[in-house]
């Protein structure tokens, strides 16, 4: 099967054709940095990392860019209200940005550019616009005409009018059409400036990306992504005013990843854009209207993801957690959610301790193929399980190759956990196992490690909670266990009991065998 992508712009999936062979140049539209990172500001990345994980396993080199909004309003505005320099809180913001993307695996992005750094580009595109008379200056402001692109609204499949009704746009009674949008906004006192033909002031947040994005990868780039609520009005103005630069065609696949949802309340965790406007897309023949509706006021999705998720729950498994919904479909965010995911995971982690016990090698040292047609060989395993595995392998491929389906993806990780303790458990390896049992072993584990590193997932050692003094935990634990042996030993049954209800209670799981006793917490 080849790789079909879901291209918002056709309302359909499409084949994945590049512009130029064996190449793919992505685009994500990054943070305003004026508060730090929360939940939401994850998904994006999370999913287009994903995105660019497959895609170079699959063969392709990526150029993947994800952009820094360091001049906007809600950043002076944010600034103005802290008492501090606008450079100085985005500076603080984007190290909280980078820093949570670390934590959930995310270091496949290429290049960070700031809008700042990108002024002259800006201007650059500007002027064209207005040289081409798809653009206006109007008192140090600068306007796009959006009757001057004859198919603007295509992105969204709506007219100007429609657009117009219920939309807020900037109070500007001198413009030519209300639905024209800043490209240039003459700064006022106090606020970040740069000179310019028409006079001191800032991009408007539109033209940002589409600078960006034409110095970085080209005029024309093969994926665009994003969340469902800046479809409308930001990569619409994005399309309109590149094609109207350039005259070539912006992007190929316009890729839109579903938004969260908090319990019952449907819509963006952590706030939407000022002026989003798009209230009844259908997007893949479902209406989703309830998932642009904007603020989740006071949802903890909206907190500091570190103070509101990290501090209960390791990156790894709120990643997993995000990669098992399809990326398209809205998300249920509760962190009892994700604790049932993480439930779900132990189940992985036991295996891997397991394998390491045969074996003597970890799971996260096994070497593996960074590339799909150097998969590992299978052919030295016995012929049912070869079947087997070769069969879930190629299930995780057509559902990554079905519009990266990672929820599907992810369910042939479980099926092939299966397969594995299952070789485990009829081989008796834990209590014995030849030389050949344990290197076919090893196979299948690196097969498991193969698949699920293209998700991002399992690459290192699970990193649990700061704070946690494993020390002194592991020690109390052993006393516990030393106390709950003897009282077996000497059958005070009464005693063992209550020390294993109240570790199943802590949530502690305590198994016997041949090598000892060991543990572990969900």
């Amino acid at each position: 099967m080849s790789l079909r992508v879901y291209n918002t712009l056709s309302r359909q999936k499409e084949d994945f054709q590049t512009i130029e062979p064996g190449k793919v140049s992505m685009y994500l539209c990054g943070p305003t940095v004026y508060k730090p990172a929360h939940i939401g500001h994850m998904v994006g990345p999370v999913i287009f990392d994903t995105i660019k994980r497959y895609l170079s396993y699959s063969g392709y080199k990526v150029t993947f860019v994800v952009n820094i909004t360091d001049v906007d309003d809600k950043l002076i505005n944010k600034a103005t209200e802290l008492g501090m320099e606008v450079k100085a809180l985005a500076e603080k913001m984007t190290e909280d940005y980078f820093d949570n993307l670390k934590l959930m695996g995310i270091d496949s992005i290429d290049h960070f550019p700031y809008a700042t750094d990108y002024i002259g580009a800006m201007q650059e595109m500007i002027q064209g616009l207005i040289d081409r008379k798809a653009a206006y200056e109007l008192n140090g402001d600068v306007y796009f005409a959006v009757t001057a692109d004859a198919d603007y609204g295509k992105l969204s499949g709506r007219s100007v009018e429609q657009m117009l009704a219920g939309t807020r746009v900037e109070a500007n009674d001198r413009k030519q059409n209300p639905a024209d949008f800043a490209l240039w906004k003459s700064s006022k006192a106090g606020e970040p400036a740069w000179d310019s033909p028409w006079g001191p002031g800032r991009p408007g947040w539109h033209i940002e990306c589409s600078a960006m994005s034409s110095k970085l990868l080209g005029d024309s780039i093969d994926i665009h992504g994003g969340g469902l609520d800046l479809m409308f009005p930001h990569h619409e103005n994005e399309l309109a005013q590149s094609e109207s630069a350039s005259g070539k065609t912006f992007v190929r696949y316009w890729l839109h990843n579903g938004l969260m949802q908090s319990g019952k309340n449907t819509g963006k965790v952590g706030g939407g854009h000022d002026k989003h406007g798009d209230t009844a897309h259908q997007h893949d023949g479902h209406n989703h209207e309830a998932q642009i509706a904007g603020k989740l006021a006071g949802s903890a999705g909206a907190e500091s993801v570190k103070t509101a998720v990290f501090a209960h729950h390791p990156p790894e498994v709120v990643r997993f957690f995000l990669l098992s919904t399809h990326y398209r479909s809205p998300i249920d965010f509760s962190l009892e959610n994700i604790a049932s995911t993480g439930k779900a995971m132990d189940g992985f982690y036991r295996l891997f301790e397991t394998a390491q016990r045969i074996l003597g090698v970890s799971f996260y040292d096994l070497k593996v193929s960074p590339q799909r047609t150097g998969t590992t060989e299978l052919s030295a395993l016995p012929a049912e399980v070869a079947g087997t595995v070769t069969d879930l392998r190629d299930r995780f491929w057509e559902a990554m190759d079905d519009d990266f389906n990672t929820g599907g993806a992810i369910g042939m990780l479980f099926e092939l956990r299966r397969a594995i303790n299952a070789f485990i458990s009829q081989n008796k390896l834990e209590e014995q196992g030849a030389d050949e049992q344990k290197a076919q072993l090893t196979t299948l584990l690196s097969l498991f490690k193969e698949l699920s590193n293209t998700l991002g997932v399992f690459r290192i050692p699970l990193q649990k909670n700061a704070g946690a003094d494993d020390g002194f935990v592991n020690g109390l634990m052993d006393l516990i266990l030393e106390i709950r042996k003897e009282a077996r030993a000497t059958k005070n049954w009464g005693v063992a009991d209550k020390i294993r209800d109240k570790l199943t209670e802590l949530k502690v799981t305590v198994e016997d065998g041949k090598e000892g006793v060991r543990w572990s917490r969900s």
